[in-house]
């Protein structure tokens, strides 16, 4: 009878999920190992060899830590589950001129609807991943913390969890470092696991290249929009361009054109094939509305409004934003301006290392700065 209980433990092969075996079997419980498989990469016509949490190397090592330990250890193929809501959505979102997140998707959507699918079958009461990231509570309410290692904090992409999902999950890599998960690796005697370079790349398009991704993806792609028009802030054509959903806001190179200076993609236009460039100061914004709320920390924010840092990609340092909640939407108005508001990416409220809540950014807007405490742009 083991001491903390029955967990499935997500295993990628990679040294995080790894650890996290090792780690929660050591704390005394049962452990159950889990691969999935997302994505078959062959099926994307990508040019490079398969690798990252899908491969059958990843898979192998995997499973070579579950016989190592004397634990169960299972692959399962949730390529449908995967495919039709976080690709269908990564093509939608881009033909709809908005820069998605699929990361926070799976996480929120896919993988913690699989995990606890398969955790219920296999009479497990928890979960555990290798994210860096802590589960806190106040008020009957649970939240994410951020991780020690703020260079591999993740916590920006579990906003989406609900209650019921941080209740059964584990993060045990949230109190240490990447350079100490390293080190516990290699003390347990996987040597090259411990050396093991890491994947930053989207899974289900390895080779980076999301815009080779959508032309494969969508039949006739490049002749709909080829040859759709690059205009200044003031509406005049400057020039051409492949097409819009190969463009994201903030973009500045691979803009296939020279104009004497360095220009920005600052709005795109799906519904004319039309590509808005402006120079830096062009890409300012104070404020914007985030929908798709899911809330933390709190079940609801005050009529006052709540004061929070607020980013708006993944390894932003965050700006302080004034939130006001209307329903299920959150109006943000910066205390500083930012760059880059890119409608389609995640906004991901904290109070100090506490997650609050999150959301999709849907717009942006511009306003005076009566209330602000800090004028300098926010990088």
């Amino acid at each position: 009878m083991s001491k903390h209980g029955r967990v499935l433990v997500a295993m990628s092969g990679g040294i995080d999920s790894t650890v996290t075996a090792m780690m929660m079997h050591e704390q005394g419980y049962e452990v159950v190992g889990i691969t999935m498989k997302t994505w078959d990469y062959a099926n994307s016509g990508g040019s490079k060899k398969e690798t990252g949490c899908c491969s059958l190397d990843s898979i192998n090592d995997a499973r070579q830590v579950a016989v190592d330990m004397g634990f169960h250890h299972f692959i399962v193929d949730i390529r449908d589950e995967f495919g039709d809501y976080v690709i269908d959505n990564f093509v939608d979102e881009y033909m709809a001129g908005r820069t998605p997140n699929p990361c926070v998707l799976c996480n929120t959507h896919i993988k913690w609807s699989a995990l606890l699918k398969r955790a219920d079958a296999m009479d497990c009461e928890f979960i555990a991943t290798g994210h860096y990231a802590k589960i806190n509570s106040e008020n009957d309410r649970l939240f994410i913390s951020k991780a020690k290692d703020e260079q591999k904090d993740q916590s920006y992409v579990l906003w989406g969890l609900s209650q019921e999902c941080m209740q059964r999950s584990r993060f045990p890599l949230g109190g240490y470092t990447k350079p100490e998960v390293r080190q516990m690796a290699f003390d347990w005697g996987y040597t090259d696991l411990s050396k093991k370079a890491e994947s930053y790349e989207i899974c289900f398009v390895p080779d980076n290249d999301y815009r080779g991704f959508l032309k494969r993806r969508v039949d006739g792609l490049e002749a709909k929009v080829d040859g759709g028009s690059f205009v200044n802030t003031k509406g005049e054509v400057i020039g051409t361009h492949k097409g819009y959903p190969f463009y994201t806001i903030g973009q500045r190179k691979g803009l296939g054109m020279a104009f004497g200076k360095p220009m920005f993609v600052t709005e795109i236009r799906p519904e004319t094939n039309t590509v808005v460039l402006g120079e830096a100061d062009e890409l300012v914004r104070n404020g914007m509305t985030v929908g798709g709320i899911n809330l933390m920390k709190y079940d609801k924010l005050p009529e006052e409004g709540l004061e929070a840092r607020t980013m708006i990609r993944y390894n932003d340092r965050g700006t302080m934003a004034e939130l006001y909640q209307k329903e299920d939407k959150i109006k943000v108005e910066f205390l500083a301006n930012v760059r880059g508001v890119a409608p389609g990416q995640s906004a991901v409220f904290y109070e100090g290392d506490d997650v609050i809540g999150g959301g999709i950014i849907h717009g942006s807007f511009h306003r005076e700065l009566e209330k602000a405490t800090n004028l300098a742009e926010a990088k």
